[in-house]
């Protein structure tokens, strides 16, 4: 009787092990219904990315036991990914500051800080085209194109094309 207590607490074991690498891979994005973008971005890093809440925290560490280094309250920043490790990535602010983020707090969603004192929107991708609007160092908008040393900038709706190299951010696509 000894042995069926003992092989049924076994089996017991094993169930409840099981439940938990289940949990495990599904919350890894290996089972279906997870996240596979989450679990493998599938990019070689670096890649850019940009913040997609008004706050995030970086940490000094990939995990939530490690403490907050910044907290950035900038929906839209540009950051350079560096580094993934499971859910977290490591990544470098336009001031080169790294931490690590938890991947809901990115977004693929292509965007460019000011790095030049005032850069020039233009109404096309010219020197020769009329300027549209100016934009002081640390304006941050959208990219909906980057190719021949221009960008298609979008700040808050207001629309222009903006040299890259006035840029930081997901300029080299």
């Amino acid at each position: 009787m000894a042995d069926m207590g003992n092989g049924s607490g076994m089996k017991r074991l094993l169930t409840g092990a099981g439940m938990v690498a289940a949990l495990t891979a599904t919350m890894a994005g290996i089972l279906p219904g997870a996240d596979m973008a989450v679990a493998a971005p599938g990019k070689p890093t670096p890649y850019w990315a940009s913040l997609s809440h008004d706050e995030a925290r970086m940490r000094v560490g990939p995990s939530l036991d490690y403490p907050s280094n910044w907290i950035y309250r900038r929906r839209d920043l540009p950051v350079k990914v560096v580094q993934v490790l499971g859910l977290w990535r490591k990544v470098e602010d336009p001031d080169g500051a790294q931490g690590w983020m938890h991947v809901r707090l990115l977004s693929d969603t292509p965007t460019a800080i000011v790095k030049a004192d005032v850069a020039q929107l233009h109404e096309s991708a010219s020197d020769n085209t009329r300027t549209l609007f100016r934009a002081e160092r640390g304006v941050v908008g959208r990219l909906a194109d980057c190719s021949g040393g221009w960008c298609a900038f979008d700040v808050k709706g207001q629309r222009g094309y903006v040299k890259a190299s006035e840029l930081w951010g997901a300029t080299d696509k």
